[in-house]
């Protein structure tokens, strides 16, 4: 098994899991409600959005990170 191949296998479970955690997010659209300001009074934030913020936001940078590398070739073999 090549680093190149290894490298495209965690790539490739980055992008499922990133799948899976946006679908796991809740809507955040505030429709027409969002212009008057309204959308704002009743947030709350939770330990576990917040967690979940920071696990999708850091299977995107791996994701685009070895989407980078995988595109350059700058792995060997």
């Amino acid at each position: 098994m090549t680093v190149t191949s290894v490298v495209q296998i965690i790539w490739v479970f980055s992008a499922l899991g990133l799948i899976i955690l946006v679908l796991l997010h809740s809507p955040k659209g505030d429709g027409l409600g969002g212009l008057g300001g309204q959308a704002q009074l009743f947030t709350s934030t939770k330990s576990a959005e917040v967690t979940l913020n920071r696990v999708t936001w850091a299977l995107t940078v791996i994701f685009m990170g070895l989407a980078v590398v995988l595109s350059a070739n700058w792995l060997p073999g």
